[in-house]
């Protein structure tokens, strides 16, 4: 049998961690639970999770200070939760490194759609991918390992900026607009004004191209949305 995924819940609210326990449970994870940035930890050195469902207010450390941390040794799925529910907030959690955000409250039915996505994605679980694309410039995508590598250096994409880049080696030379980028990306109803695709965008320019603010891989067409051009700077 294939064991079940492993889904670390973080929030300081007892209740809600016992609600989202009973409901991810009875849907089949397993499932850890943690208060704070200390009993994540704990919870972790005891069992790697999934996915982390990661409340953006907490005691002592707050949520966008645990994706920093988290991100400097993982890349394991994060999805944020907020009971402000502004839009700064989201920006500044996606910029960070969260790979999806979710305002509460919420229907435990909606937080488990966006788990499921974020678990098919980090898992491979898609369709199967075309070898070609592989490589652009001095770069080479490690499908198997789900990582980016220059040079055999791993240059530690989170999930969200794997997926992303993904879809654009899939379609190179392709304008792909910011609601089809949404679409295969996540799979599930949006926020009209949703940004996600363009704080992705921005994380992943940061990564790969020699200048970000003259990006030659991922650029932007007025207008239009997102070509990923896999010559870079000599087309």
């Amino acid at each position: 049998m294939t064991p079940a995924a492993r889904i670390l819940v973080v929030d300081d609210d007892p209740a809600l961690r016992d609600l989202l326990c009973a409901y991810l449970t009875d849907t089949g994870f397993a499932v850890d639970l943690a208060g704070d940035g200390d009993a994540m930890r704990r919870a972790m050195q005891l069992a790697m999770p999934d996915a982390i469902v990661l409340d953006l207010m907490l005691p002592n450390e707050d949520g966008l200070a645990l994706t920093r941390e988290l991100r400097t040794h993982s890349a394991v799925p994060i999805l944020m939760l907020s009971a402000r529910g502004e839009e700064i907030d989201r920006v500044v959690g996606l910029e960070l490194g969260a790979d999806d955000y979710l305002a509460k409250p919420f229907s435990p039915r909606e937080l488990l759609a966006r788990l499921r996505a974020l678990l098919r994605r980090s898992q491979g679980m898609g369709p199967a991918p075309e070898p070609e694309g592989e490589r652009f410039g001095p770069y080479r995508l490690d499908r198997a390992a789900r990582r980016l590598l220059r040079a055999d250096q791993d240059l530690g994409l989170s999930g969200a900026e794997y997926d992303l880049l993904k879809v654009f080696i899939e379609r190179p030379n392709r304008v792909l607009s910011r609601d089809l980028l949404l679409d295969l990306l996540k799979g599930y109803e949006r926020d009209p004004y949703d940004r996600t695709v363009d704080i992705r965008v921005a994380r992943l320019r940061r990564k790969i191209e020699p200048d970000p603010a003259n990006p030659v891989y991922v650029r932007t067409v007025r207008g239009a949305g997102y070509l990923f051009n896999p010559r870079g700077a000599d087309s």
